[in-house]
Order: C-alpha cells, then sequence, then structure tokens
C-alpha cells in the first residue's frame, strides 16, 4: 500500500507515510479511510511523510479534486516532509493550492522531519512507523 495512516488521539496527530509510486487513486483511498476510521478527529494536525515516495500522478486538477473534500479543519496544521526535488515540488504545488483557496488547512513544506515536527508542536519522539 503506497500510503499508509495511524491516528495518535493523544498527539492529535495523523501521521502519513507515502511510498514508492502514489497515485490519485492511493490518496483518494487514503483519505476514505481518515474519514471512516472512528478514531480520526478533522481537526487533528498531520505530519505527511514523503520521504520515500518516488512518483506520482497527481495533477493541479486532481489535487482540486482532494483539497474539496475537506477531509481535515481550516484550524488543523498539515506538514509535508520532502528531501528531495521530485516531492518537494509536488508538495509546494499542493501548498500553493490550498493557499489560493483561502479555506483549507494550514499546510507547510518541509526538507526533514525534525522541522515539521517543531511546527506541528510535536516530540520527537513520534514513531518513523506507523500503528497497524
Amino acid at each position: 500500500m503506497p500510503i499508509r495512516s495511524a491516528i495518535y488521539k493523544e498527539k492529535r496527530l495523523v501521521l502519513t507515510i507515502e511510498e514508492g509510486r502514489v497515485t490519485f487513486g492511493d490518496m483518494a483511498a487514503n483519505q476514505d479511510r481518515l474519514l471512516n476510521d472512528p478514531d480520526f478527529d478533522p481537526e487533528f494536525n498531520q505530519l505527511s511523510d514523503a520521504t520515500l515516495a518516488t512518483d506520482t500522478d497527481l495533477s493541479a486538477g486532481n489535487a482540486s479534486t482532494l483539497y474539496e473534500r475537506r477531509v481535515f479543519s481550516t484550524t488543523a496544521r498539515r506538514a509535508v516532509v520532502a528531501p528531495n526535488a521530485f516531492t518537494y515540488g509536488i508538495a509546494r504545488m499542493l501548498q500553493t493550492y490550498v493557499e489560493l483557496s483561502k479555506n483549507g488547512p494550514l499546510v507547510a513544506v518541509f526538507r526533514d522531519r525534525a522541522s515539521a515536527l517543531k511546527w506541528l508542536g510535536v516530540s520527537e519522539d513520534l514513531p518513523r512507523t506507523y500503528r497497524v
């Protein structure tokens, strides 16, 4: 599974890991899983770690479809870890879309996990993997 998410209620955080080729369908399916998870709260923040992502079919058009679903609240913070040029470019495209929409959650893109966690106000002891 190219995208896996875990919900850490005690930290009010969703940890999402992307790996390999991540498609629009994978992203939409992950949103569906979150929306159907009784532990999910749209007010939670999100750490989306794209360190292991290598490719995507995401475009500006289908990115808008993902963000129009309003999975996270406008008060949520979403940090994306994108250390390489490819994932950083895609993440910045998504960040720009959210900023232009003016009604999405606050999104920031980071090159490293430590900076993203600091921005989210989450301690470094967050697992690098996810709970099943």
